[in-house]
């Protein structure tokens, strides 16, 4: 009796020992969820630059990186959108070697995504709406979109990235210009 009696006892210490342990890391999670939360791509972003404003994500354009690039070959710009305001239209003169575009809505969900062999003449023209904007932009599609890409997005906040490739140190002065001279504006229609 007194063998169960302690083997009872050992039982129920650890289990209250687990239940303490259990219950602290669950407050330090909890305390640490706006910490993690407060870094996603979007919060960053905001941080960096407005809407509409394309920003380097690569450390390439001076300071630390908006967000860390997995691929050293390639830089990037973004921009942050809000279709509730209007359709948005994107653009980049001249040509690089390779561009891709990803269209993310704001929890980081790829919604769309191409690159420079879908395009005409592989020049960046996107334009990105919602499906009730594309109904009333096919009513009377203004000229100067002819050529563009249109990307649905059912969305209503969301980023634009660009990534573009650099094979040698030769092509970083035009892959940059190409990103500085991108731009992420608000369309009426």
């Amino acid at each position: 009796m007194r063998s169960s009696y302690a083997a009872m006892r050992k039982l129920l210490h650890a289990v209250l020992l687990g239940l303490v342990g259990a219950g602290i890391v669950h407050i330090v999670v909890l305390l640490l969820v706006p910490e993690f939360s407060e870094r996603d791509a979007w919060s960053r972003l905001s941080m960096a630059s407005d809407l509409y404003r394309m920003t380097r994500l690569d450390a390439e354009a001076g300071g630390a990186p908006v967000v860390k690039s997995v691929d050293p070959l390639f830089y990037a710009t973004a921009c942050r959108f809000d279709l509730g305001e209007g359709v948005v239209r994107i653009k980049a003169p001249g040509h690089v070697p390779f561009w891709s575009v990803s269209v993310y809505d704001r929890s980081g969900h790829n919604i769309y995504s191409f690159n420079d062999h879908t395009a005409n003449d592989r020049v960046l023209d996107a334009v990105v709406l919602t499906p009730a904007q594309m109904i009333d932009v096919r009513k009377d599609l203004p000229e100067d979109l002819q050529g563009a890409i249109f990307v649905e997005a059912p969305i209503e906040e969301g980023i634009f990235v660009i990534r573009t490739f650099v094979p040698d140190d030769s092509w970083k002065p035009i892959v940059s210009s190409f990103l500085e001279k991108s731009s992420c504006e608000l369309q009426d229609f």
